[in-house]
């Protein structure tokens, strides 16, 4: 094409002018060089690969680890009539030799793959018969043993340099700490390509975290006090507990499907189908729902178990708000979760994954147990500064803050003094002077320390005990009756030479702040809400997911601008003339209908 890359945005994808690196990526693309892009969730990485593809001669092909991915990506381009298509193992024989032969007539820009199909029988010298312009590389991180997503077919992505020496590689990612960028560029042989970091900040997100009392009461007055009728993502740990949490959700009247390993791929495919092409929709799920998920609208993903480490919940938290438009991520932890991930991942055979994985978890409780701004402690993790946000927990509602030190060598000393081989409970019956019958069959009643921490209720020491645990000051084997026991670490805690603070009264647990209100005037939600419905209605003809039509954006921007002329369409983000000429007529109807109903009233 003989297009400029910002024709190209302008005219197809509607957008007035790029965002962040875009452009300068984009240029560096066409210019025939490698690069890796590290850039959040929602960030626009698509564009970077896509518009290159339209401005150059040839195929782009984009690898990707999800076949949800790629459909979405497709069904996207499809709508703005761009030729492109999916090679995977969902498409029927006949599917797949109408694509082979579209790639040997050159009909199509762009090929989605997955990395699986690069070892294929003959499929890549296949491609060495074809005009490739582009190799794009989506979650680049996968490549990297440190990465948190690690998938061993990646690493033979390194044979492309060496077959198509002359077609530049793109390399995306969302999450990647400087160990993971320092291994993606070397297994793939980036090093004399670019290196473009976009922030990582997500401002538009708020972060919630808070202790687990009762799970299902927190999460459901969650959800009805802030998301009512909205779209979400509930992740769990187990299998087990996604199926739970899903009936209970549903026996109260939600639309909420699961998704886990153990359904069958048809079922994953049906529910994900549903909560992509239906509005208000809640998935419940483990982390095999999510990666490369498209939907714009999700408004809240809440955690009922915690993630492994920083980059899983960064990426999974990422899948809130990517239309740009509020969003909340809640969570909340407890002691048991952090004994069962420690111990889960101390089962890593490798040394040096294990102390690794360890670090990283450890990093995140540090982030869970923070007592300032916690988007602070999460982009310095990503080597970013920010300032305090004024859109996290610890912002809105400044915790109250108190010196523990006395206790902390109170529940030290209470775990020693019993031998290291009783659990929390029979720990605090002896502190707060609780004679059950194996405090006093074990003699414990008779401890010096028996009853001098009745100052303090029973959630208050179990708050206090899971911070010894989530700073890795105590240990808490699983196996048998959970007994603690001291490590090494504690010591000059116990002596009192090291300070420890906590927030004590955690009364914030579900009260996540109401998102600011996308709409304040109620005659524009009310037209919000029709052109929602127009969009519903077309989408379910084409047989696509409502945002494929437009985003919520662009509806917002219709409903503050209330366009009357086809004309008038261009001058709003997100339409390009395709879908100018497409869908165009349906809303200045519904706008104009809306508008004449309102003079009338």
């Amino acid at each position: 094409m003989s297009d400029t890359p910002r024709q190209v945005l302008q005219s197809i994808f509607g957008y007035p002018d790029f965002r962040g690196h875009q452009e300068d990526i984009i240029n560096h693309s066409l210019s025939g060089r490698d690069a890796l892009v590290l850039m959040p969730t929602g960030g626009g990485k698509s564009l970077c690969y896509q518009i290159p593809a339209l401005c150059m001669e040839g195929t782009t092909v984009v690898i990707s680890p999800l076949i949800a991915l790629m459909q979405n990506q497709v069904d996207a381009l499809q709508a703005l009539e761009i030729p492109s298509a999916a090679l995977n193992s969902n498409c029927p024989p006949e599917e797949q030799a109408q694509i082979f032969s579209a790639l040997k007539e050159g009909r199509i820009k762009l090929l989605y793959i997955a990395p699986e199909r690069l070892s294929a029988p003959g499929f890549i010298d296949f491609l060495t018969t074809l005009n490739i312009s582009l190799f794009a590389i989506d979650e680049a991180h996968c490549v990297s043993h440190w990465g948190h997503d690690f998938r061993p077919e990646y690493l033979k992505l390194e044979q492309l340099k060496e077959r198509f020496p002359r077609v530049p590689r793109l390399a995306l990612t969302a999450t990647a700490d400087e160990r993971t960028e320092k291994d993606i560029i070397q297994r793939l042989g980036l090093q004399y390509g670019a290196v473009f970091r976009s922030s990582f900040d997500r401002p538009n997100i708020a972060y919630y975290v808070s202790s687990k009392s009762n799970p299902m009461t927190q999460l459901v007055g969650f959800i009805k006090s802030k998301h009512s009728g909205e779209a979400g993502i509930v992740y769990c740990m187990s299998r087990k507990r996604v199926e739970t949490i899903t009936a209970k959700l549903c026996e109260l009247g939600f639309d909420a499907l699961p998704y886990h390993a153990g359904l069958t791929s048809t079922e994953r495919s049906r529910n994900q189908s549903h909560f992509l092409k239906e509005e208000g929709v809640i998935m419940v799920a483990t982390i095999a729902f999510g990666m490369g998920i498209d939907k714009p609208n999700v408004r809240f993903v809440a955690h009922l178990d915690l993630p492994k480490n920083m980059e899983a919940y960064y990426q999974e938290t990422g899948r809130a708000g990517r239309d740009g438009l509020p969003a909340n991520v809640w969570m909340i932890y407890g002691q048991q979760d952090i004994v069962r991930t420690r111990m889960l991942l101390s089962e890593n055979p490798s040394y040096e994954q294990r102390i690794q994985d360890l670090q990283k978890f450890d990093a995140l409780l540090g982030y869970c147990e923070e007592l300032t701004c916690r988007r602070q402690i999460l982009l310095s993790y990503f080597n970013e500064h920010s300032e305090p946000c004024g859109n996290c927990d610890n912002c809105l509602t400044p915790p109250d803050i108190q010196d523990v030190t006395t206790d902390v060598q109170l529940a030290l000393s209470g775990i020693y003094r019993t031998g290291q081989r009783f659990g929390a409970g029979h720990i605090i019956n002896v502190l707060i002077g609780n004679e059950s019958d194996k405090v006093v069959e074990c003699g414990h009643d008779q401890l010096p320390l028996f009853s001098k921490g009745k100052h303090r209720s029973r959630s208050e020491w179990q708050l206090i005990i899971r911070s010894l645990l989530a700073r890795n000051l105590i240990h808490q084997d699983l196996e048998g009756y959970g007994a603690l026991s001291l490590k090494e670490e504690c010591r000059p805690y116990l002596k009192g030479e090291v300070k420890f603070s906590i927030r004590i009264e955690d009364k914030k647990s579900g009260k996540a702040r109401v998102s600011p209100k996308i709409l304040e005037n109620g005659d524009d939600q009310k037209l919000f809400d029709e052109l929602k419905r127009v969009r519903l209605e077309l989408a379910r003809e084409a047989d696509v997911p409502p945002y494929i039509i437009f985003f919520d954006r662009t509806l917002l921007e219709m409903v503050h601008k209330k366009p009357d002329t086809v004309s008038a369409l261009s001058n709003i983000s997100g339409i390009g003339a395709t879908k100018q000429e497409k869908y165009g007529p349906q809303f200045l109807e519904a706008i104009g209908n809306f508008i004449a109903k309102q003079t009338v009233d």
